[in-house]
């Protein structure tokens, strides 16, 4: 009984310091720079809410205040199932209320004609929410989560409640609200009413939807896009499977030095590959060049397009494909096989009906992953496109180019977003109601069937020469930055890097003079912020889908899940679209840029730690909670430790997608918050191909060292397996009254 009562003290008491402590609207140097404090009771712009409605004429947050107020009259309640009640009115009564006026008032009154016509017109408007207004919402929540655990939900457990309305919140902030937004911002005119005119010009527009390729002539940006997806997805999945084959069904020598091939492209910057490519075969590439000079074969254009786009692609996204595929394939039963075998089937037709068929879910995730990430791909059509965009870079164009259409960038963003969840929902409802499973209780020997002769043939004739060729690409990744200039001038220089990261020393301090410095510094630090917390939600949220029983469990994963399936250049366009004007407006702010990272990298911690809790036993949470642990101490000191190389993966893996992530972080970087990736795409396109490659090869070593330390920070999961086994006195004469270690 104390217990709840202490907590809803603790959320009142956070509703107070959001009304009297903190400015309620946000601030335009930052609520972190806290010059607000000078001026926090005296002017309107830094004023806590109680002073905005007595001083400054707001009298509409008055509901809110009084909304709190109720909820601190139910504390004096009884605990029970009726105080849980009216703490959840009163409490979603001015959760509701609060996204109703931050919505209806804008800057200067009413942004809604009716609500205008029904409640009089305003003296003032008022901005976004700041620091009180955020702070008062997220009391509101808890105290919601509170009356819900007291009217009984899962087991009264306050902790789980408040988690799961917690994440609920901030997914539905952070994924549904914006997507929801850019759908909403399609269909509006510049004073807000509803005008689909833009909408419907731009989705009949004939260069989206052009077919003209058919009869010889260009398809339209949405074909040429979806053909680009699936080539490179196909791609992609069967060089993955060709590798995986290699590295654990054929003596293929060197497979230690496969899996490294698999790990550099992923802590790559996406367009480093498509630089690479401009140096081997472009116009002044070093194979044109040769070519030209042995052969008099005049240079052309080929590598600037599609041909071009899906070559980058393919080798960016093989390795994750292989990653995917490698633990499938590792996972085929070699029982199965060995039944196979048994009833006369020889390894050919034992591969094609028995093993490659159990390696489906493996298959069609590697598909998925790739086609998500090639519709989603920004940085190589960006450097290797030409004329020949496609929809992340129309996307871009349409927002930041000439045309300024931000209806446009909106159809596109919805086109897209209807591919890649259409390949998603068919995904599942293709691997739904089939079984893969391959492990059973039944011994085998443990070694899988070798390959068909010719397959393995075939699995080298393709993993042999593209491995060469990627070795060739990091090479010119590695000269490159050395090089004074591709084509021209191929004397070795440190030029480039001096310029990205030089130093200089004057009276006695540093001077950090590279023209990198600043985005660098600014990388690193919106990178080790967003990493844990990213890591954190994921887990948490992998221990309430896999610890708790709760309605509606597989709808919040599919909602979590949706947020993979969002291209990050969709992510990016619904950002600025919902975030640019109040109720919450972070654009330009780190803010933003830690939001995405988190909620975009999300699913994967969420999946690694779903796979990583399966595998503990649920009588450990169990014992802990039967000495009167409650769920948090027991998340915190038992399952957590447990569960350190799913915290350092999804730490590493957070980080190195913070770090190279372009196609959602080219929309939402400003002049103060400038990332490394947005940085070098600017010296590409400002023909500074040197210095880009030296700031990309900084950049890999910097994500090699920080991986290291995440590894060592998180250290390794220790068990320590000891069995007593202990006679019976009554059955053992008294030389054998002695436990045995086994």
């Amino acid at each position: 009984m104390n217990a709840q009562n202490r907590r809803l003290n603790g959320a009142l008491l956070l509703g107070a310091c959001a009304l009297l402590l903190l400015p309620w609207y946000s601030q335009e140097a930052g609520f972190f720079d806290f010059g607000w404090l000078s001026t926090l009771w005296s002017e309107a712009d830094s004023a806590p809410a109680l002073w905005q409605i007595v001083l400054f004429e707001r009298p509409w947050l008055a509901v809110a205040v009084l909304m709190l107020a109720l909820c601190g009259l139910a504390r004096l309640q009884q605990a029970g199932p009726r105080r849980g009640t009216l703490l959840m009115a009163a409490s979603a009564a001015a959760i509701l209320f609060l996204l109703f006026e931050g919505h209806a008032i804008g800057y200067s009154g009413w942004n809604w004609q009716w609500s205008e016509q029904l409640f009089g017109t305003l003296s003032q408007g008022q901005p976004a929410f700041g620091g009180g207004a955020i702070l008062l919402l997220t009391s509101l929540l808890l105290l919601f989560a509170f009356g819900l655990a007291e009217r009984g939900a899962l087991k009264g457990d306050a902790f789980v409640v408040a988690a799961l309305v917690l994440l609920t919140a901030l997914v539905s902030t952070f994924v549904l609200y914006p997507v929801l937004g850019m759908f909403v911002a399609s269909v509006q005119d510049v004073d807000g009413s509803f005008k689909p005119d833009g909408l419907i010009a731009n989705i009949q527009d004939p260069a989206i939807w052009s077919l003209g390729c058919l009869d010889g002539g260009t398809c339209g940006t949405a074909w040429r896009t979806l053909w680009l997806a699936l080539m490179t997805a196909t791609g992609s999945t069967l060089l993955g499977l060709a590798f995986a084959l290699a590295a654990t069904r054929t003596p293929l020598p060197f497979k230690k030095g496969l899996r490294l091939l698999t790990v550099l492209p992923i802590i790559t910057p996406p367009f480093v590959i498509g630089l690479a490519l401009m140096l081997l075969f472009g116009r002044a590439g070093v194979v044109t060049e040769l070519l030209s000079t042995l052969f008099g074969i005049e240079p052309g254009r080929w590598l600037y397009g599609l041909t071009g786009i899906w070559i980058a692609q393919v080798l960016s996204f093989t390795p994750i494909a292989f990653l995917v595929l490698i633990g499938v394939v590792e996972g085929v039963s070699p029982s199965l096989e060995e039944a196979s075998q048994t009833l006369r089937g020889n390894r050919w037709l034992t591969f094609r009906r028995v093993s490659l068929p159990l390696m489906a879910p493996g298959l069609a995730n590697a598909f998925l992953i790739s086609f998500i990430e090639s519709m989603a791909d920004f940085g190589n059509p960006m450097v290797l496109g030409g004329s020949h965009g496609v929809l992340s870079t129309e996307i871009f164009f349409s927002v930041v180019g000439a045309q300024n259409d931000p209806s446009r960038a909106a159809v596109l963003a919805m086109i897209l977003l209807c591919f890649t969840l259409s390949a998603f929902i068919v995904q599942r409802v293709w691997l739904s109601g089939k079984s893969f499973a391959t492990v059973t209780g039944k011994g085998d020997a443990g070694t899988h069937c070798g390959l068909p002769r010719g397959l393995r043939y075939g699995v080298y004739g393709m993993v042999i020469p593209w491995g060469l060729f990627t070795l060739v690409i990091y090479a010119m990744i590695l000269v490159g930055g050395f090089v004074q200039s591709w084509g021209l001038d191929s004397s070795l220089t440190l030029a480039h890097y001096a310029r990205a990261f030089g130093l200089t020393w004057n009276d006695g301090q540093i001077l950090w003079t590279g023209v990198a410095w600043n985005s660098f510094w600014t990388t690193l630090e919106i990178s080790l912020i967003a990493a844990p917390l990213t890591a954190a939600v994921g887990l948490l949220t992998a221990w309430l889908i896999v610890r708790q029983k709760f309605a509606g469990r597989q709808t919040f994963e599919f909602m979590l899940m949706l947020s993979f399936a969002i291209p990050g250049t969709v992510i990016g366009v619904s950002y600025i679209m919902a975030y640019n004007l109040p109720p919450l407006e972070i654009t330009g702010t780190a803010i933003i840029l830690v939001a995405c990272f988190v909620f975009r990298n999300m699913p994967v911690g969420v999946r690694g730690g779903i796979a990583a809790m399966s595998q503990l036993d649920r009588s450990l949470d169990e014992a802990s909670l039967t000495l009167r642990a409650g769920s948090f101490r027991t998340l915190r000191k038992v399952i957590l430790p447990l569960l350190k190389p799913a915290i350092s993966a999804a730490l590493v893996y957070a980080f190195v997608r913070a770090i190279t992530s372009i196609s959602a972080v080219i929309f939402l970087v400003s002049a103060q918050y400038n990332m490394a990736t947005s940085y070098i795409v600017g010296l590409v396109e400002n023909g500074e191909y040197g210095v880009a490659i030296a700031y990309s090869s900084v950049l890999i070593v910097v994500m090699l060292v920080v991986i290291l330390g995440f590894q060592l920070l998180v250290g390794e999961r220790r068990l320590r397996r000891t069995t007593r086994l202990a006679t019976m006195p009554v059955a053992a004469p008294p030389a054998l009254h002695q436990e045995k270690a086994v």
